[in-house]
């Protein structure tokens, strides 16, 4: 489900009303209610993800079997600064994306099948934590050379962080990647 608000001048109002006529672009009673009361507790939850996420990223840029952690709330990210000046607090968001060193397929699919906690998902965003492989899932229809190009190597694994406890998340990942090798 998918709620929001479109705003236009009025040039746009009779275009965007057929779109919405045509696409049924009208929430139903049920979904707008549990979209209120899911923004109630909107800020909490978000509050939570990142500073689990933040932990997250850090433990997993000191990880022997991680090469590289993407997160711009560490120091190391080269947007480090605008991400501190940006986002109160240094809540840097609940993405998260990571490479395994040596990183294969086979090390990546190891890893994922490894987990008890974190789901694999097709797509993120979510209370519960879940990842996704870029290079076999949002960016499987382009060639290993493009991906590379835009920085999706073969071990880059994408983690969108959740609610639950910071250490339940960390020792399902360290295990599965200890597994993975």
């Amino acid at each position: 489900m998918v709620g929001g608000i479109l705003g236009m001048g009025e040039k746009d109002r009779q275009t965007a009303f057929e779109i919405a006529i045509q696409l049924g672009a009208v929430l139903g009673p049920q979904e707008a209610w549990l979209t209120l009361r899911g923004l109630k507790t909107l800020s909490l939850r978000m509050e939570r993800i990142c500073h689990t996420a933040s932990d997250l990223a850090r433990r997993l840029e000191a990880h022997p079997l991680v090469e590289r952690v993407n997160y711009p709330g560490l120091p190391s990210h080269p947007d480090y600064a605008v991400a501190a000046r940006l986002f109160d607090r240094c809540l840097s968001g609940g993405m998260i994306s990571f490479d395994i060193k040596k990183g294969t397929a086979q090390k990546v699919f190891r890893f994922m099948n490894s987990l008890e906690l974190v789901l694999p998902a097709t797509t993120l965003g979510d209370i519960y934590t879940l990842l996704l492989y870029p290079a076999q899932s949002s960016h499987k229809k382009l060639t290993s050379e493009q991906r590379a190009g835009i920085g999706i190597g073969d071990g880059l694994i994408r983690l969108s962080v959740g609610i639950e406890d910071a250490d339940d998340i960390w020792e399902d990942l360290d295990r599965a990647l200890r597994k993975a090798f």
